[in-house]
């Protein structure tokens, strides 16, 4: 039985490659923990300068305190989910040294998923609540709540933008998966390419059938190989410093050989391990050796 894919690492990832162009002014907290009990928000971000707007519809409504709630493809949004994060904003005030701290024109509240949630909507809206849309795939709920919130639809977000969250999902668009590729191979900052690895990952987990497609793309799986070149090249290093120059040859031409044939069968998940494992390295290069004989 397959693992269980972890979703919301590659979303905070991936919300967190939306605003890098904020990053000087936004603080990220994943699951904020919001008592010594085990009650803790999916994502906590902290908007430090109140005069700088951010140019991203995701986060027009952003405050100083920003509360937000990943579901993944598997979980559902209801009623009860609803209701529950607005608690945790609720919480995330009342717990506050002083209830003053965090003024309740300060909080917001977003609520991510892939499929819009049609039966939630419905419920809002018998019970009162307002719903606007704000830009594609962002839905402002007013009317039964006193701070904003908003509801992304990740699936809808404006196509050729969003990428890294419109391919967090176990149907990922060609296209989608083939924009990010090349948004993240121009990525600089190592921050930034670390949360592009990890949508990546998890992207790939999700869609083996659709990466092994891309993988024969020159070009494409020129990209992956470009994404996880700092990973090789420390394998590389820390091989080349335990061997004589003629084995650190033979083995700098080994380590890429065995990474080009993994990214060219779609497996970057294994890249990703093997840098970190030896005895899963060890694995791996016995099985391209039976698999590629020489």
């Amino acid at each position: 039985m397959e693992d269980k894919i972890k979703w919301h690492p590659a979303f905070y990832g991936g919300i967190a490659l939306e605003l890098r162009d904020y990053h000087d002014y936004l603080e990220f907290e994943s699951e904020h923990q919001l008592s010594k009990e085990p009650l803790q928000m999916d994502m906590l971000i902290i908007k430090k300068r109140s005069d700088i707007y951010i140019d991203n519809p995701i986060a027009n409504i952003f405050k100083e305190y920003n509360v937000i709630e990943y579901k993944s493809p598997e979980d559902s949004l209801s009623l009860r989910e609803f209701y529950k994060t607005i608690g945790y904003a609720c919480i995330y005030k009342g717990l506050s040294p002083s209830v003053n701290d965090v003024p309740v024109d300060s909080i917001t509240v977003s609520l991510f998923r892939h499929i819009k949630p049609i039966k939630l909507i419905s419920e809002l809206t018998e019970i009162g609540a307002s719903l606007e849309k704000h830009s594609d795939g962002i839905y402002y709920i007013s009317g039964i709540i006193n701070f904003p919130v908003q509801i992304v639809v990740t699936s809808e977000l404006d196509e050729g933008h969003h990428n890294a969250l419109r391919i967090l999902t176990t149907d990922a668009l060609e296209s989608d998966v083939v924009a990010f590729l090349k948004e993240a191979r121009e990525l600089n900052n190592p921050g930034d390419k670390d949360n592009a690895d990890a949508v990546l990952q998890v992207s790939a987990s999700a869609n083996m059938k659709l990466f092994e497609k891309i993988r024969r793309n020159q070009n494409m799986c020129e990209a992956l190989r470009e994404l996880m070149k700092d990973e090789i090249d420390k394998e590389i290093q820390i091989n080349r410093e335990e061997a004589t120059a003629e084995a650190a040859a033979k083995t700098k031409s080994e380590i890429q050989d065995l990474y080009n044939w993994l990214l060219e069968n779609g497996r970057v998940n294994d890249v990703k391990k093997a840098t970190k494992d030896s005895e899963f390295y060890d694995e791996l290069l016995e099985e391209y050796k039976t698999k590629n004989p020489i």
